[in-house]
């Protein structure tokens, strides 16, 4: 069983549990990690790396296709935002060399790409979401500050600012590509890795608190639990007709929740929910070979774990660095 990720970057913890997992369910398989930039830290431990072009070109689904033929992927997931709806719009002609997309299908794609549909979705799951306007729909004057400002479509916590008045407000309105404003939530942030199956089936709900997080990434955390946070997310799960990963944002105002943002993906904390107990690698590789495993209840796992990362360097030389370089398609 071969498996794809694209856009592998630095998700070296996420490559060696889907390898410990193939190695735990005896499955033969290698894992292929695609990339635009050889350094990318990833593309190190994968057992076949190609340097592709990026997302916006012309050809790069049909380069795509070709190395799911040539190396016979079983399945692909995607593990940056912009991968998902290029993914999903190309389904089809992607599937037709024989893997499958691990991706929310297209109708769900503007749902999660859009901040401003996502606080709608909440809404009309009956779910808590924190007020948004646009800018053109502000008095700034007559808001209650602090506010916090995003982009509609950003990523990564990339170009969010607390303001703190109506001077503030005014500059990142314009600073701000594309931008929706919110009420502040002081937090904690709780973020909630959602697993289902590929045919949509909810496997296992964690919840982590994040205590710090560098470059938009959990650096330490700890799993939590609270029972409307999981049935919130299995509500969001069915709603998306989710495939796959998916990371269901959360934030805290005293004791209430918030449900901020949804990303169709892996997070980058998964490996705290796969120590707690929730083994998404293994579920998922299990379940596309038809192996039988046993998944406890959603939300079931370990409470109180904590997560502290740390850098970890590899080093190339120039002739590895060239090999790699070497892998474009």
């Amino acid at each position: 069983m071969n498996i794809l990720f694209c856009s592998v970057g630095r998700r070296v913890e996420l490559v060696r549990a889907f390898r410990h997992a193939l190695e735990k369910l005896q499955i033969v398989g290698n894992i292929v990690g695609i990339d635009i930039d050889p350094l990318a830290p990833a593309l190190k431990l994968v057992d076949r790396s190609y340097i592709v072009p990026r997302l916006n070109s012309q050809n790069y689904i049909q380069v795509l296709k070709d190395i799911c033929r040539s190396e016979t992927i079983k399945v692909i997931f995607p593990l940056i935002d912009p991968d998902i709806p290029v993914l999903t719009e190309n389904r089809a002609a992607i599937e037709q060399t024989g893997a499958r997309v691990a991706v929310i299908p297209c109708e769900s794609v503007p749902i999660t790409n859009d901040k401003w549909r996502t606080v709608e979705f909440f809404k009309q799951l009956g779910l808590s979401s924190p007020k948004s306007w646009l800018p053109d729909h502000i008095e700034a004057d007559r808001m209650e500050y602090p506010l916090f400002i995003k982009p509609r479509g950003g990523s990564a916590a990339k170009s969010t600012f607390k303001v703190n008045n109506p001077r503030e407000l005014a500059f990142f309105a314009n600073y701000v590509s594309g931008p929706i404003v919110q009420e502040f939530l002081p937090g904690p942030e709780i973020t909630n890795d959602v697993l289902c199956d590929l045919d949509g089936n909810v496997l296992s709900v964690v919840s982590r608190q994040r205590i710090e997080a560098r470059w938009g990434e959990v650096a330490k955390g700890v799993t939590v639990y609270a029972p409307a946070i999981t049935e919130g997310c299995v509500k969001i799960a069915k709603a998306l007709a989710a495939v796959g990963p998916i990371t269901v944002q959360c934030m805290m105002k005293g004791k209430k929740i918030f449900f901020t943002e949804i990303n169709a993906r892996f997070g980058g904390g998964i490996p705290l929910g796969i120590a707690a107990g929730a083994d998404s690698p293994l579920w998922l590789l299990a379940g596309i070979a038809g192996i039988p495993v046993d998944i406890p209840p959603v939300g079931t796992y370990q409470t109180g774990l904590y997560i502290t990362r740390f850098d970890e360097s590899f080093f190339l030389t120039a002739d590895e660095y060239e090999r790699i370089k070497g892998r474009s398609i």
